[in-house]
């Protein structure tokens, strides 16, 4: 984000994603936002039992690939996260929650193609994950 002078007063401008750093900009203050959620924190902590320091480069290196094109990351998200839910089942409204916190953030944060098209995946993302993993009952 750069920060512009308009007229005496100090305005925040938002622009794209160009970079690693911004990319870790956004992770660490989207990670802050789920954490402060009572419902979302609960499954990263508890369920999850996620070491920041551990996941939120491995979530760098996944947003840098597809943004970037970066290579770094090999894991497969799908069963990672179908291994939480087989712990605690992940719902709707959790996704629901998750996106708008994504969503939240990057408008916060980024403007431009690049924060677009992560906003694009995030949903894509979301739906392929509730598909993969039904509710039961």
């Amino acid at each position: 984000m750069i920060q512009a002078k308009n007229t005496g007063a100090t305005t925040a401008v938002l622009v794209d994603i160009e970079s690693r750093a911004d990319i870790e900009y956004f992770v660490t203050h989207f990670y802050a936002r789920l954490l402060e959620d009572d419902q979302l924190a609960a499954i990263f902590i508890e369920v999850a039992q996620v070491d920041l320091d551990k996941h939120l480069p491995l979530i760098c290196d996944y947003w840098e690939k597809l943004l970037l094109g970066a290579t770094r990351y090999k894991r497969h998200t799908m069963n990672i996260h179908r291994a939480v839910h087989s712990k605690r089942e992940l719902t709707a409204a959790d996704f629901e929650r998750w996106l708008a916190h994504f969503h939240g953030a990057m408008d916060m944060q980024f403007s431009g193609p690049r924060a677009a098209r992560a906003k694009r995946i995030a949903v894509q993302i979301a739906a392929n994950m509730q598909a993969s993993m039904p509710v039961e009952g």
